[in-house]
């Protein structure tokens, strides 16, 4: 780490800590040749490999940007679209893996968007997943007709007791 002062080479660490929910860890620094102190964020960087093998890092807007599509006209705001996102970031960071197929973004997603709203959820597994028949809709249909009726069901049963 260079110092932002006087661009020596070796600083020595004083101080570090876990910030923004363990994804960071935040370093205060002093310089080895001027002694001023100074701070450094280190935070690991998740990056999607596409089908084509480019690799870049993961965007939250840009899942927003595809969830957006499939909720048009839906009703769902840019908070739930954000809160969405974090999910999906969650649950890619939580895998362990730094490289991610974009794949893996895909199915990140499903699980959230079904629980937000099941009609933008089938427009966009209907694309991602690539229906190609009426009969990929309807098994579709028939398992969030499924999800839903276990739902109720333990809600009942919650109730109930």
């Amino acid at each position: 780490m260079h110092c932002p002062y006087c661009r020596h080479g070796d600083s020595r660490v004083l101080d570090s800590r876990v910030v923004e929910d363990g994804t960071a860890i935040r370093r205060r620094r002093e310089c080895a040749a001027c002694e001023r102190r100074f701070t450094t964020i280190e935070q690991t960087q998740l990056v999607v490999v596409k089908r084509s093998g480019v690799v870049e890092p993961f965007n939250r807007a840009k899942v927003i940007t595809g969830v957006r599509k499939a909720c048009k006209g839906r009703p769902v705001n840019d908070d739930q679209l954000a809160h969405l996102a974090q999910q999906v970031e969650e649950t890619l960071r939580a895998s362990g893996q730094a490289e991610v197929p974009a794949d893996e973004v895909g199915v990140a997603i499903l699980g959230p968007l079904r629980d937000l709203d099941e009609v933008a959820y089938l427009r966009f597994a209907s694309v991602y997943r690539q229906f190609e028949s009426l009969a990929d809709f309807e098994s579709e249909i028939t398992q969030l007709r499924e999800r839903v009726n276990q739902r109720a069901a333990a809600e009942a049963a919650e109730l109930t007791t």
